[in-house]
Parts: C-alpha cells; structure tokens; sequence
C-alpha cells in the first residue's frame, strides 16, 4: 500500500476513491487544518478522467481540429500535407497526457497537501467504519468526521445474444486505442458515442458505422445543435442508423489482447433493420450505471444501492451527517467539473461541521446541480452549453422566449474561411434572465463560461447590453442574439 509505513486505521476523512471529485473532497476537507485524510483506489489515483475518458479523448481530438483550421486558412493551407495526422504522434501525446497510466505523480500530489493514499478495495462497515481489502490484506478504518462515496460509474454493455462474449471495446478501448480497426460499429447516440465516432473517423477508420436507438443524436442538446452534429457525420461518411439496435453478434476468434487493441477476428452483427455487417471492433457507448456493488451499503441501510444525495452532499436515508457521495456515483450530474464542484461544495462542508462552523449560505449548498450545469461536447462541429434546452423549461413550466442567431460576426470570419454556428439563448419571461444557452460551431467551448455566469447571476437581458464583447471575436454573437430581441 502507499502512504506512510505505519498509517494510522483512524482519519478524519475516509474518501473512497480517488478520481478528480475524491481528490478534491480530501483537500478541501483538511485545507488549512491538522485533520487527517486518507485516499482508498483500487485502480489509479487520479481516476476515469485522467487516464480512460476526458485527458485521452481531447487529446485525441484536438489534432484533427488543429488540422481542420490550418486546411482552412489561406496562407497555411498550401503548407499542409493533404495526408491527415500523424497518428503515432496523437497516439504519444496522449500518451503524456495520461502519464501511460502511472499515478505517480498524483500520488506525489496528494502526499503534498497531506492525504495517505491507501491501495485497495474499501467498503462501508457500519457508521463511520470502512473494510479496506489489499495485497496486504484487510485493515478497519475509523472515520472521525465524514466518509466521502466517491467511486464514479461503470459502463454497461447490454446482455445482448454474443455481444459480452465478443469483447466489444468500452470507451476505455476507445481513449487507449494502440491500432486502427478498419471497420467499426460504434453502438449509441449519446456524448461518448459521439465523440468516439469523431475521433475514430479522423483517426483512420474507413467504414464507420453508428447505431442509435432513438430517432436523433444526443437528445438531450438543442436539436439544432445535435442536427449540425449529424449532418458533419454523414457529410465525413458515416453511417448513421437511427431506430436500429443489436440483435446478434457472432465473433468465433475472440481474444484478450488488451486495452486498446482488436479484440481478436472480425465479428458479425446482425442489426434490427435486417441488414447484417461485418466490423473488425464493436464499441459500446450506450450509458453507464454507479460503480455501488462491494461499497457496503446495506450495511448503513441502504441496500438498494441506489444513492439519493442532498445539496449538502450528504446521502440521504443515513443518520449523523457523515456520509456523503460525490462526482458521477451521486447520480446529480455525471461531469468530471460538476464532481469536482460537488467535490469543493462537499469538503467545505465537512470542513465546517469539523470545526463546528455554520453552513449556512450558498457556499455550502451544491445548487449548481439544479439547471445550472455546463457542458461541452467536443465533436465536429462542437456543441457548448448551460441550464436548460427551450424543451425542458417548457416541461419545467418556465414561459419561456428563445433568442437565436448564427454565429456569422467578424471574429467568427477570422477564425477560419469555412466558419459556420448558431446560437441560442433560452430566457425566462418572468424575470428576463437566462436559463439556458447553446452554441454549436468550431471552437465555441470558451463561449459557455459567459452565459454560465449570466444563467448563475441571473443577470436580466437588460444588463447584459452592458457586457460589450471584445472586437474581433467570435463573442461578438452575444450582441447578435441581442440584437434579436429589440423591438
């Protein structure tokens, strides 16, 4: 195990797992204080993020985006190879990214703000008490103030005829990728499905197929945005099926070559539109579920597994104001920065109580969680954005208006020859305050900080007038959308 020699079997703060929203509930825990942290992973500190999901899959998009820009600008594009990327040189930069998955240095990290870092399995033994399983057995920890929950999710791969048993890839696979099948069917419709199938296509992959359940990608943006998104597949080749599902997979030479590599002979998919492919990997991108089975949790009352968390960060149904989850296992907002606000929110309150402070106001409530979460989706063209589509409000019962207009302004023109965006503000009649925003086009993942400060403010459109954007820039388009609304 790491940590120190003779670690002690009583902290003050006992975090189960260590992703980015474990870390950051330890630290904000014991900051500035004598208390006591320890960190309890099984796999590697630093967690899903770092090494299987949000460092190596932005690190493999973001070539081809810099790529895309440069065939787009005069003066540069004569200079570019017509050759795509180089891949091995991808493939080694997100290879520095995700430190070829060694945690050493996040390890170093949380030793230097005072956290142990336990390796094992730790589970819940009753109130305050955590089972923590190693290589070097089985140790009793006792938490002083607060256990954190903080062990993310799991992908699910449906148990469809064949399909488990021809190993298809999960994004694990897919962000670790070492060789480039040529033919892929990428199951879902959803974000990681999406990003997936971008990067794969960019990558290499001649024929790429994707298979969506529903009737649209991404249901749960704008449908403008989610269209754009179509239409730039099918635009690149791909075969998008809507309505289609797995019926039968049949792989006869399968084999376990490991994370990122063809998973044995091609396999055979019979698809429910009645046609029939052959692909070299199947990837699976159809949602994921809480990471809950061995946590212990009947052993604290709740033997559903299913977490109910309060905007304190305490899990509801347990007694005593020591157990709390955050990040994706607290089922609030499954986002690498909403954990770790989750995170901030939860430690500070842990924090308080240890100190026997109030947490009264707003820094100790998660309120973020409740129609003020951002997001991007880092596909071609990418999609930005807060709060609530114009669908949700209406369901939610807000009188709402909808302020659109492309994203066609000067900065957007300098940017590159083929720019092209749309934009949408979602404003609240009663009050004339945001809540909700969506930007689609090339690089608008730095337009959504703005509008997540104007939706969080609740700054009325009025004052917004006031926000002058810079010239030339692409945010010239929020003075375009108020353009839209004058009379």
């Amino acid at each position: 195990m790491s940590g120190p020699t003779a670690a002690p079997d009583d902290y003050d703060v006992i975090v189960l797992g260590a992703g980015p929203a474990g870390e950051n509930a330890a630290q904000y825990a014991i900051a500035g204080s004598d208390r006591t942290a320890a960190l309890v992973e099984h796999e590697l500190v630093g967690g899903e993020c770092s090494y299987w999901a949000c460092m190596p899959s932005k690190a493999l998009l973001r070539p081809t985006q810099v790529l895309a820009t440069a065939r787009n600008m005069p003066g540069v594009a004569d200079k570019i190879s017509a050759h795509g990327v180089d891949v091995p040189a991808v493939f080694a930069r997100r290879d520095e990214f995700t430190h070829r998955r060694d945690d050493d240095s996040q390890v170093q990290w949380a030793r230097s703000v005072g956290i142990d870092v336990l390796r094992g399995t730790g589970a819940l033994a009753g109130p305050r008490t955590v089972t923590l399983t190693g290589a070097d057995g089985t140790r009793i920890l006792h938490a002083r103030h607060a256990v954190v929950l903080a062990t993310g999710t799991v992908p699910v791969v449906p148990d469809l005829p064949g399909l488990r048993a021809a190993r298809p890839w999960t994004s694990r696979d897919a962000t670790n990728l070492t060789e480039i099948p040529h033919r892929v069917l990428v199951v879902g419709g959803g974000v990681v499905a999406c990003e997936t199938a971008t990067w794969l296509r960019q990558l290499g992959v001649e024929e790429l197929t994707v298979s969506v359940r529903g009737d649209r990608l991404l249901p749960r943006v704008e449908p403008f945005a989610a269209q754009r998104v179509a239409d730039r597949m099918t635009h690149k080749g791909l075969d998008v099926r809507y309505g289609t599902e797995i019926r039968a997979v049949q792989r006869p030479e399968v084999d376990d070559t490991g994370v990122g590599r063809i998973h044995g002979g091609p396999a055979t998919v019979d698809l429910s539109d009645g046609s029939t492919l052959e692909v070299d990997e199947i990837v699976v991108a159809t949602g994921r579920r809480p990471a809950s089975d061995g946590l212990g949790l009947d052993t604290v009352g709740l033997p559903d597994g299913h977490l109910r968390v309060a905007d304190d960060l305490t899990v509801d149904g347990v007694d005593g104001q020591w157990l709390y989850a955050v990040g994706d296992l607290a089922g609030r907002a499954a986002l690498t920065h909403m954990g770790k606000y989750q995170a901030r929110v939860c430690g500070d309150v842990i924090a308080a109580r240890a100190e026997g402070r109030s947490t009264d106001g707003p820094r100790f409530r998660a309120s973020a969680d409740h129609g003020q979460v951002p997001q991007v989706i880092f596909t071609v063209p990418e999609i930005a954005a807060v709060g609530r589509t114009a669908e949700q409000a209406r369901t939610d019962g807000f009188d709402v208006a909808v302020l659109e207009a492309d994203i066609d302004v000067a900065g957007a023109a300098l940017a590159r020859d083929d720019y092209a965006g749309h934009a949408a503000l979602v404003v609240d009649r009663a009050t004339d305050t945001l809540i909700g925003a969506t930007f689609v086009g090339q690089e608008v993942a730095e337009l959504v900080h703005a509008a997540t400060i104007a939706l969080v403010g609740q700054v009325p459109l009025d004052l917004l007038w006031h926000a002058v954007p810079s010239y030339p820039t692409i945010s010239e388009v929020w003075l375009r959308l108020l353009e839209s609304r004058r009379p």
